[in-house]
C-alpha cells in the first residue's frame, strides 16, 4: 500500500511549512509531517523522547532538496494521540514506524533518528534490514550498562511499577498533566535550561510546537506525562546489540562531546553495527542537530548523498 502523494509544490523557501497527514496504528491515531518532493528517495526522520517531530524543521528544509522527507510525531509526542495504558515501549514504536514505512510504499529508504528515535531507527534497520537503504543515529544506542534500565529484572519492575503509579498521582490518573506555564517565554525559557545551546528563536519554535494551551491562558507540554517512565523491557543491551548485528547498511553515528552520554567508543555500545562510522561533536550536547547543525547537515548530506 503506498500512501498518496502531497501535491506537487514547485517554489521552496526557508518559510515552506510541511502538510499534516494522520494514520493510524494499534488503534492509535498518530501524525506525521510530510515536506516534499515527489519522485525523490524517501526519508523519515523520528525524534526521541519528550520531543515532537517539528524539532526537524530545519533539517527537513536542507534534506528536502535531495529526498523526499517525512516527520512522524511518536504515540504520545507532538500531535499523536496517547496510549491507552500508557506503556510506550519500544516495540510499541516499532510497530508504528514499521505501519507508517510500510503506507509510504514499503521502502527502502532512507532513516535519522535522535535519542529514542535513533534507538528505533537502528533497530527497525536491524529487524527490516532489505527496507532500509542508510541510517544516521544520534546519540542512538540506547543506555549504558550503568543506566537502571540495566539493573536485574526485578528491580527495572519494581522502578516501572512505583514510576508509574507516582506519575498518575501527581494530578490525576486519566491526564496527568503537573507542570504548566503562565506563557510561552516562560515555556522557552524552561527549553532553554533543558539546552543551553538553544538560541532565543530556536527555543521559542520548538517551544511553540510542542504545547498546548489551557483554559486558563497557560500552557503545558503536548507529550503524555507517562512516556517519563522507562518500560523494564525493551533496553537490554545484549538484545540490542542481537539487533544491531543484523543491520546491513551504512550508519554514521554522532555524538555530542558535552553529552551526558558516555563516549560509544568507550563503552562498545557500537560494536556489534558493521558498518558504522561515529562523528563526535564539539560544542554539542545531546542534541547534536540543534548545537551544531551546521556541521551536522554536511556530514549527514555527504554520508546520505555518497554511493
Amino acid at each position: 500500500m503506498r500512501f498518496p502523494s502531497a501535491p506537487a509544490r514547485a517554489v521552496y523557501n526557508k518559510e515552506l511549512e510541511p502538510v499534516s497527514h494522520y494514520y493510524y496504528s494499534h488503534r492509535l491515531k498518530l501524525q506525521f509531517w510530510d515536506w516534499g518532493q515527489d519522485g525523490k528517495p524517501a526519508l523519515l526522520l523520528v525524534h526521541g523522547g519528550l520531543d515532537h517531530a517539528r524539532n526537524w524543521d530545519w533539517v527537513a528544509r536542507s534534506l528536502r532538496e535531495h529526498f523526499h522527507v517525512y516527520a512522524m510525531d511518536l504515540r504520545g509526542h507532538g500531535n499523536s494521540a496517547w496510549a491507552p495504558g500508557a506503556a510506550y515501549s519500544i516495540p510499541e514504536h516499532l510497530l508504528d514506524i514499521a505501519t507508517l514505512v510500510e503506507l509510504l510504499g514499503g521502502g527502502p529508504l532512507h532513516l535519522i533518528g535522535h535519542s529514542l528515535g535513533g534507538v528505533l531507527t537502528l533497530l527497525y534497520a536491524g529487524v527490516y534490514p532489505d527496507r532500509v537503504r542508510k541510517v544516521i543515529a544520534i546519540e542512538g544506542l540506547g543506555f549504558p550498562a550503568s543506566h537502571r534500565v540495566n539493573k536485574p529484572a526485578p528491580d527495572r519492575l519494581r522502578s516501572w511499577i512505583e514510576d508509574v503509579r507516582k506519575i498518575g498521582e501527581v494530578r490525576n490518573i486519566d491526564r496527568p498533566d503537573p507542570r504548566s506555564y503562565p506563557n510561552l517565554a516562560a515555556a522557552a525559557h524552561r527549553m532553554k535550561e533543558a539546552n543551553p545551546h538553544l538560541s532565543d528563536e530556536v527555543a521559542r519554535h520548538l517551544t511553540l510546537h510542542g504545547t498546548n494551551w489551557n483554559a486558563d491562558g497557560s500552557l503545558s507540554w503536548k507529550f503524555d506525562n507517562y512516556v517519563r517512565s522507562l518500560p523494564p523491557f525493551g533496553h537490554n543491551i545484549a538484545d540490542l546489540h542481537a539487533i544491531f548485528s543484523r543491520i546491513t547498511c551504512p550508519v554514521l553515528l554522532f555524538w555530542g562531546l558535552e553529552s551526558w552520554l558516555p563516549d560509544p567508543d568507550i563503552d562498545n555500545r557500537a560494536s556489534a553495527i558493521a558498518t558504522h562510522r561515529l562523528v563526535k561533536v564539539p560544542g554539542a550536547g545531546h542534541w547534536v542537530h540543534h548545537d551544531r547543525l551546521d556541521l551536522f547537515l554536511e556530514e549527514s548530506t555527504r554520508f546520505l548523498l555518497e554511493p
